[in-house]
């Protein structure tokens, strides 16, 4: 088959470059209908008992609140100038499209009984401009009156503002989301430079704001580094254009198509699936460098060029297509993983590998026959002798020094299981940014202040209607806030109660100290006005935030703190029984929602999942190389060997604390996809010396560490450098991506040219069975003159047919 693949490509290379060509248009031209994404990635799967909660949250009480915040340390109740321009800002924003309401200090509402019309109304506290300091001193003492406001729009202790900027749920999971901000940060900046201080931002609009600006930002600077460092290494290696070009060439190519393929499948731009189009280029080399490779290889051998380009397809073809589709295995498993972001990323990345497989084994020997032969100065790379020293090196460890070398190996292991068990699992809205990001830092200053700033609801179903705003229900509500108030990871709560302590202390003219519940005696006389409460009689229910219309359902609102994946599951198993203790099970159904709780657990259900698919590709690795390899022995030595960095890399998160993480669990499944390529490519041509040499292990192995080792060396350097690109990245898991990937790959090269051969030569009669021997696949064809004669008559032939057609 292989054969007739290569005169196919030989023979139709001009219209299989116009095919290409055209494709890469369309591709490019998809491409720019990619989209980054705006809303938070979704983590779990549809019937996942946390989303459907926050599914029938939004059903009962609509989003969450969704604000911008705003902090200042400025004592804005202090300064007549400042108030005023805080309250002017405050209305600049109210302004701004898609902003639907602006909270703080100047902006803050009363609650007026009205007992002609027996009705509480709603009204400003500020309605302009004040014009003296005895205004400002008599409106901070009417604010600071107000327990409902006290440390929720102010600290009181420390004197610290915040401006809540309420915006549209919808345009907040949209790409309207952008222009809105550049709105505000323009009148926000203005005001900094006014008043000469720096403003803190922070809430949800915000973090993810900036996340995807970074994404998007780092998306264009990936692939310019990966494309300068691999034309580097590559001309390093090669010191001839011609290799660089072709290699550039395809892996170019390939991002334009991955691009496409993101937009074509309608998916959007993600902080996974921003790594791809540098991912293409850093894989997708290897392909050409092994056929670049075997190329120069064959034609320094025998000097006839349609004779090694029809062999590199023949004999180079099928070990590629193998190692890519191993490869695609380990991105593939990602599918299963039942979490959309994921599954995306594996679906994407998986195609795109087997296509790069296609672009490669096309593409390099139509283009290298356009291209004059490679001349003596071209091939030099094949005997580099530092090259060469290495592989001796590594020729003489496997032949004289096993013993040490499985000490070594028995050593990396007790470090590398020592190093696991110190591993921990953590996730966050933030944890992937530097520590001393900006975005980072205003979110620790209101976490310090107001005690954190991601939405987390409570769900209080009472079963009955009506049963809600009952006295006996209001007080158990009122026992959960004064618990949530017991944990340092939540702001001060809101709920229905709130708002009643609030209208109960304007019923008895605003003193202070009548801020608490409704006594049941009192119920008869409160209950007309909190049925009509509304500012200017329009008749607005001060409840319908806090209770559903059939006053069934309540829900308790607070921020918190954005802790990570266990310190969040320590927190929910302490909290829960505390709050089946306030309502019984067996009356109440509550219920914990929010974005807080929905991301982490996700988090929590993603680590957990990406274990599963880590096993699941190397199982499915296992079955791909029984069938190549027909050996179980031989299939279990070359997952060890393959196992053994990866164990590595576990202990250097460990010892490091790097901890495991959706973006640093990818580590795995993408290491031991492309390490397995170097087994594959080694015991193939171990298979194919020992017919060549009768069965003889020593010469077979040895000869294949020579034969495959400057390629293996040379694919693992250019990997090791192109996964180093990540390591820019401002995103901590990404930058760990890149660093953990690159010294997981050399080891792995080092485990499968020192390890796997001396295995091979000290457990052959047990390893190298008949079934090995005797495969069920050929990777690579087996060499005789009569092959060598006939293909370089047929091929000559071949030749002068496309001069003549010329």
């Amino acid at each position: 088959m292989w054969e007739l693949i290569a005169r196919f490509i030989l023979r139709q290379r001009i219209p299989i470059l116009i095919g290409v060509l055209l494709v890469t248009i369309f591709m490019g031209y998809k491409s720019t209908d990619t989209r980054l994404q705006w809303t938070l990635p979704r983590l779990l799967p549809d019937d996942d008992s946390t989303l459907v909660a926050n599914r029938e949250f939004k059903e009962i009480f609509g989003y969450e609140n969704v604000s911008i915040l705003l902090g200042t340390e400025e004592p804005v109740l202090d300064s007549l100038e400042f108030f005023n321009d805080w309250y002017s800002l405050g209305n600049e924003l109210a302004g701004v499209n898609n902003v639907d309401t602006v909270l703080s200090v100047a902006h803050l509402l009363t609650v007026e009984k009205n007992a002609d019309a027996k009705r509480f109304e709603l009204k400003p506290i500020v309605k302009r401009k004040l014009r003296s300091q005895s205004e400002l001193d008599s409106i901070r003492v009417k604010i600071k009156s107000l327990p409902f406001y006290r440390d929720r729009v102010y600290n009181d202790s420390t004197g610290v503002s915040v401006m809540a900027i309420s915006v549209n749920p919808d345009v907040f999971n949209s790409p309207d989301r952008e222009s809105m901000m550049d709105s505000i940060i323009t009148k926000t900046e203005r005001f900094e430079a006014e008043h000469g201080i720096d403003l803190r931002y922070s809430g949800l609009p915000f973090i993810r704001t900036e996340t995807t600006h970074l994404v998007k930002g780092e998306l264009s600077s990936f692939i310019i580094y990966a494309v300068i460092v691999t034309i580097i290494v590559l001309l390093f290696f090669f010191r001839s254009a011609p290799p660089v070009f072709v290699s550039m060439l395809i892996v170019l190519m390939g991002v334009v198509w991955s691009l496409g393929i993101i937009a074509v499948l309608d998916y959007e731009i993600t902080i996974l699936t921003s790594i791809i189009p540098p991912l293409i280029i850093v894989i997708g080399i290897p392909n050409s460098v092994y056929l670049i490779n075997k190329y120069h290889a064959e034609y320094t051998s025998h000097g006839n060029k349609i004779l090694a380009l029809s062999r590199i397809i023949r004999k180079i073809g099928k070990a590629t297509l193998m190692t890519n589709v191993t490869t695609a295995v380990g991105f593939s498993t990602f599918i299963f993983t039942q979490s959309n972001v994921l599954v995306e990323f594996g679906i994407v990345a998986s195609i795109n590998i087997l296509l790069l497989f296609v672009l490669s084994i096309f593409l390099v020997p139509s283009i290298l026959s356009f291209l004059k032969p490679p001349k003596s100065k071209h091939t030099k790379h094949l005997d580099k002798p530092f090259i060469k020293r290495m592989v001796e090196n590594l020729v003489r460890v496997v032949s004289n020094y096993r013993k040490p070398v499985y000490i070594v190996t028995l050593l990396l292991i007790g470090f590398g299981v020592f190093g696991l068990s110190r591993m921990e699992t953590t996730g966050n809205l933030v944890d992937d940014l530097p520590k001393d990001h900006q975005v980072v830092e205003d979110l620790h200053f209101f976490e310090e202040q107001f005690d954190g700033v991601m939405p987390f609801e409570i769900i209080i179903d009472t079963r009955k209607e009506g049963m809600a705003t009952r006295s006996s229900t209001l007080r158990k509500i009122d026992e959960l806030e004064q618990l949530l108030g017991t944990y340092d990871e939540f702001s001060k709560p809101l709920s229905i109660v709130g708002g009643i302590k609030f209208a109960r202390q304007a019923f008895y003219g605003g003193d202070p100290s009548q801020y608490r519940l409704i006594a049941s005696n009192e119920r008869i006389f409160f209950r007309p006005y909190l049925k009509n409460a509304g500012g200017g009689g329009k008749g607005v229910d001060l409840l319908n935030s806090f209770v559903d219309s059939t006053e069934r359902y309540a829900r308790v609102t607070a921020q918190m703190k954005d802790v990570g994946t266990k310190e969040m599951d320590t927190l929910i198993k302490d909290l829960k029984p505390k709050v089946d203790e306030i309502f019984s099970p067996d009356k109440y159904e509550v219920d914990f929602a929010g974005t807080s709780i929905v991301y982490l657990k996700g988090t929590n259900y993603l680590v957990k999942n990406l274990v599963i698919s880590l096993v699941l590709a190397i199982v499915l690795i296992g079955i791909l190389m029984a069938v190549l390899f027909s050996s179980f022995r031989m299939i279990a030595m070359s997952i060890f060997t393959n196992l053994i960095p990866l164990l590595l890399t576990a202990a250097i998160m460990g010892y490091f604390g790097i901890p495991i993480k959706p973006s640093t669990i990818l580590v795995f499944s993408i290491a031991f996809g492309i390490s397995i390529d170097d087994t594959i490519h080694y015991l193939a041509k171990y298979r194919q010396e020992l017919k060549t040499h009768n069965w003889n292990v020593r010469i077979a192995a040895i000869n294949s560490i020579r034969e495959t080792g400057v390629s293996m060396i040379y694919t693992s350097i250019i990997l090791f450098f192109g996964f180093s690109v990540f390591a820019t990245s401002q995103f901590g898991g990404t930058q760990a991506l890149g660093i953990l990937v690159s010294i997981t790959l050399l080891v792995a090269m080092v485990a499968n040219l020192v390890l796997l051969p001396s295995l091979l030569l000290n457990l052959d009669k047990s390893i190298t069975t008949k079934a090995f021997k005797e495969p069920f696949l050929q990777i690579l064809d087996e060499e005789d003159a009569n092959d060598y004669s006939n293909l370089q008559m047929k091929n000559e032939e071949d030749d002068s047919d496309q001069s003549s057609k010329t």
